[in-house]
C-alpha cells in the first residue's frame, strides 16, 4: 500500500501536472471503484483543479465549486499520467480522468478490488475520511509521545494505526523500528522516555529520507515506481537476507495478509519473535534465539 513518502510525491506530481487544468471528462471503467452516488460522477466535469491534498492515505483532487475527487489506492491501486489518449486494460483499469493537457489513469492490479473513488461536494464532508492520526511531517516530540502512548499496543500496531499516526503502513513501520532499534512487539506502555524520543527521531528521519529519495527518482516527471519492496530498504521484504548493520539474517512474523520484518540482533537482543502459526505448531521446538535457529538449519 502506498504510504506517506509515496503519497507525498504522488501529490506533488499531480500538483505539477494538474494545477489550474480543467477536467473535461471522467470515464469509469469498473463501476465498483465508485463508492458514492451524490453528487454524480459527472459533476466535476468542466471544473478546473484548484489544488491537490493528502488526507491520511487518501489523495484528494480539489476542483472548482467545492467539489473533490477522493482516491484511496489501498494495496494495489496506482495513478499514472499520459499526455496522449489511451485506455488501461479492462483487467486493471478502474477509471480515466481526461484533462485538457492529458489523462490520469486509475488502475489496480490483482483480482481484489479494494481501491476506491468518492466524489464529494463541500469541504466539510471530507471530515468523514479523516481517521484522526497525527501528521508526522514536522510533528513535535511531545505530540508524537502523546499519540504513541494514548493506547497500549505493540509498536508495530501503534505505528500503523491510522487513528494514531497518519500515513504509515507495513513497510515503513518495519524500517522505522529497525532504525530505532526497537522490537515491533514491545508495548507502548513499556517504553522509556528515551526510547520514545529515539522512535520519534527515527520516524521523522526515515519518512523524510524516503520522501526525498522518491522526489529525486521522479524529478520533474510523474511518480511511476510505487512499491512496498525496495532494494535499498534495510529489513522490509528482506527475510533471510543480511541486516545492513550487523549482517544477521532478517527474520519475520506472518499475520493475516501481512508480515513484520526485523533484525533479531539490532532490535530484540538476539531473541526470535514467535510466529503465531509456526510457534504453535512447533511448541517447545520453536527456536528462541538466532543461535538455536542456526543450529537447526545446520542439522537439516
Amino acid at each position: 500500500m502506498p504510504e506517506l513518502p509515496d503519497l507525498t510525491v504522488y501529490r506533488e506530481s499531480l500538483q505539477r501536472y494538474l494545477s489550474g487544468k480543467r477536467l473535461t471528462r471522467i470515464r469509469v471503467i469498473n463501476p465498483f471503484v465508485l463508492r458514492s452516488v451524490e453528487p454524480p460522477v459527472e459533476a466535476p466535469e468542466g471544473k478546473a483543479v484548484t489544488g491537490i491534498e493528502r488526507l491520511g492515505k487518501r489523495i484528494i483532487i480539489c476542483l472548482e465549486d467545492d467539489l473533490f475527487l477522493v482516491f484511496h489506492l489501498m494495496i494495489a491501486g496506482r495513478l499514472a499520467w499520459t499526455a496522449v489518449e489511451t485506455s488501461p486494460s479492462r483487467k486493471t483499469g478502474l477509471a480515466v480522468f481526461i484533462f485538457e493537457n492529458g489523462q490520469l489513469l486509475f488502475t489496480e492490479a490483482g483480482t481484489k478490488r479494494r481501491a476506491s473513488l468518492h466524489v464529494v461536494s463541500g469541504r466539510e464532508n471530507l471530515k468523514a475520511f479523516d481517521r484522526g492520526g497525527l501528521e508526522l511531517t514536522g510533528c513535535s516530540a511531545s505530540d508524537f509521545s502523546r499519540a504513541l502512548t494514548s493506547e497500549n499496543h505493540t509498536l508495530k500496531r501503534a505505528l500503523t494505526d491510522p487513528r494514531l499516526f497518519s500515513g504509515i503502513g507495513n513497510s515503513y513501520s518495519d524500517e522505522i523500528l529497525h532504525s530505532a532499534k526497537l522490537s515491533p512487539l514491545k508495548l507502548t506502555s513499556r517504553l522509556s522516555a528515551e526510547e520514545i524520543r529515539t522512535l520519534h527521531a527515527a520516524t521523522v528521519a526515515v519518512l523524510a529520507g524516503w520522501t526525498e529519495r522518491l522526489r529525486k527518482e521522479t524529478g520533474d516527471g510523474f511518480l511511476k515506481r510505487v512499491t512496498a519492496f525496495r532494494e535499498e530498504m534495510a529489513v522490509h521484504g528482506k527475510y533471510g537476507k543480511p541486516c545492513p548493520v550487523c549482517s544477521t539474517p532478517v527474520q519475520r512474523i506472518r499475520y493475516a495478509e501481512n508480515e513484520c520484518n526485523y533484525c533479531p540482533v539490532c532490535q530484540t537482543g538476539g531473541k526470535l519473535l514467535a510466529d503465531r502459526a509456526l510457534s504453535k505448531l512447533l511448541k517447545a521446538d520453536w527456536p528462541r534465539t538466532v543461535e538455536e535457529l542456526e543450529q537447526i538449519r545446520q542439522s537439516l
